[in-house]
């Protein structure tokens, strides 16, 4: 591509288009807009006008990923940062586990929350004013955190749920703004590299955590490093990041906005969604769990064997698993249903479900030999990460193209808040709660402490296969879903009043959505 090219495709067929010649042999186009018939009785969702801009050149477009890739590198750095010195804080603060836990879930719990408040902002006003308000908020409260004293722990609890606001306000807009400047396969590898700050993000965040606070002797100075990164990543937002039209990459119309209610009547009715959205909540209880028990498990599992435990080395080597497993994951998955998808409409979904069902198997094991043999579980607990990362770009791809542009904001956050209310967001918390019950009152020996992690973890065996079942249902609707967004995106529709009363009435065109 010349960086002249736009970062969309804009070709028109002759084919696509209905019409007759006229006398001159000129092709006049039809005025009344072409919508494929799917149901006589299906619902109307948006209202469009033709016109759409597109403003912006392949350079600029790149940059934007570009500084939303970082972005993204830090939010989850800064989220897993606790993770890398959590046996720390427990120590510190003079907390159990299931007290613990409640830091990860107290965080998930405010960004599921404020999640679909920035979906409604996200969908109707200026994106890069709302990321670089969320971004400094952030910056701000994850920096006083770490200067509050160990006797108020509930004020340390507190600014970490606050911290949820930043990344409620990032991560329901950043992917549309993608949305908004690429399509196809651009758009599928633009949000690869997007999600390539999952993985990484969170393995820095355990490495340099864990070595920035042994550095200064101080664990609290492992909350001290992202927010500096995350005033600058705030001013390149407003400098670089390009703010384009919603729909702006699919070419020739803007859908206007409706309620609240509509949106919802119309996610709620996308099967597609719906079952991704399901599929993808296991995704985030077993990563969730995972990301923040897995380096005391395996301290806990190589203490229990004589061994001396080094929470250091054990922080590097599963913060390098999960950045190698993570990179390779996101990049294998999106490239296998990128080309896939050219064969098979449906193998975004299949790639996903295959990556969840066969990652359970390599978690048992894991879990299993954790205590007697440590090299072996470093390698099943790397394969199984790779299997379970295929998914996260196709994910969010899958919500991008069955969804309307106007409402992928909202999308977005309902799936955040889905997803994290019934997985992340109680993972942790349930996975102290169950620990420390099977532990009971047994003493905390390294030996008690990971048979009792152990027994929690086979948790994520189960819930994995669930989610696979998710995403194999997906793949029956994505197809169909699909073509009613593209239907949306290049044809009017009928009224809003329409969808308020529940039913299609005859303007002269036919609806092709639900």
């Amino acid at each position: 591509m010349r960086a002249s090219d736009p970062p969309f495709d804009d070709t028109v067929f002759l084919d696509d288009m209905s019409g007759k010649h006229n006398t001159a042999g000129e092709f006049e186009p039809d005025t009344e807009p072409i919508v494929d018939s799917v149901n006589s009785n299906h619902v109307p969702d948006a209202k469009t006008v033709t016109g759409a801009s597109r403003s912006c050149s392949s350079t600029r477009a790149y940059a934007t990923v570009a500084v939303m890739l970082f972005v993204n590198l830090l939010n989850y750095m800064d989220r897993y940062t606790i993770a890398g010195v959590l046996s720390d804080i427990l120590k510190y603060y003079k907390i159990s586990d299931s007290e613990g836990g409640l830091l990860q879930t107290s965080f998930i719990i405010s960004y599921m929350l404020l999640s679909p408040l920035f979906g409604y902002l996200g969908d109707r006003y200026n994106r890069k004013v709302l990321m670089t308000f969320g971004i400094v908020f952030w910056a701000g409260i994850t920096l006083a955190s770490s200067f509050i004293p160990s006797s108020m722990f509930g004020l340390f609890l507190a600014m970490r749920a606050l911290v949820g606001l930043g990344e409620a306000s990032y991560s329901t807009i950043a992917p549309t703004i993608i949305a908004d400047l690429f399509v196809k396969d651009q758009r599928t590898r633009m949000l690869a590299l997007f999600y390539f700050a999952i993985p990484v993000g969170s393995g820095m965040g355990y490495i340099a955590g864990t070595y920035f606070a042994q550095a200064f002797g101080n664990w609290q100075y492992a909350l001290r490093l992202t927010p500096g990164l995350g005033i600058i990543a705030a001013v390149l937002i407003m400098l670089v990041v390009h703010e384009p039209e919603r729909g702006e990459s699919e070419g020739g119309t803007k859908i206007e906005t409706t309620t609240v209610k509509l949106d919802l009547i119309y996610l709620a009715r996308n099967k597609s969604f719906v079952l991704t959205t399901i599929g993808f909540t296991c995704v985030a209880f077993v990563t969730g769990a995972l990301a923040f028990w897995a380096p005391v498990f395996m301290l806990d599992a190589i203490a229990s064997q004589g061994k001396p435990a080094d929470k250091g080395q054990v922080s590097l080597i599963f913060g390098l698993i999960t950045c190698i497993a993570g990179f390779l994951g996101v990049g294998i998955g999106s490239e296998v249903g990128r080309r896939l998808k050219k064969k098979y409409p449906n193998a975004d979904p299949l790639v996903c479900a295959f990556g969840l069902i066969s990652c359970s198997p390599f978690l048992f094991l894991a879990a299993v030999f954790a205590n007697k043999q440590t090299e072996l579980t470093w390698v099943l607990i790397f394969v199984g990460e790779v299997l379970l990362c295929l998914n996260w770009a196709l994910v969010t791809d899958v919500l991008l193209y069955v969804v309307i542009p106007t409402r992928r904001s909202t999308a977005e956050a309902v799936q955040i808040l889905t997803s994290h209310l019934f997985g992340d967001a109680g993972s942790p918390y349930l996975m102290g709660v169950v620990a420390d019950q099977v532990r009971g009152v047994r003493p905390k020996t390294p030996n008690n402490e990971f048979q009792s992690l152990q027994k929690a973890l086979y948790m994520t065996v189960f819930v994995a296969v669930l989610g696979g079942a998710g995403f194999l249902a997906t793949s029956l609707y994505v197809k169909e879903d699909r073509a009613r967004a593209d239907s949306i995106i290049r044809a009017g529709l009928e009224s809003e009043e329409d969808v308020q009363d529940g039913r299609s009435h005859a303007t002269g065109q036919r609806s092709a959505i639900a």
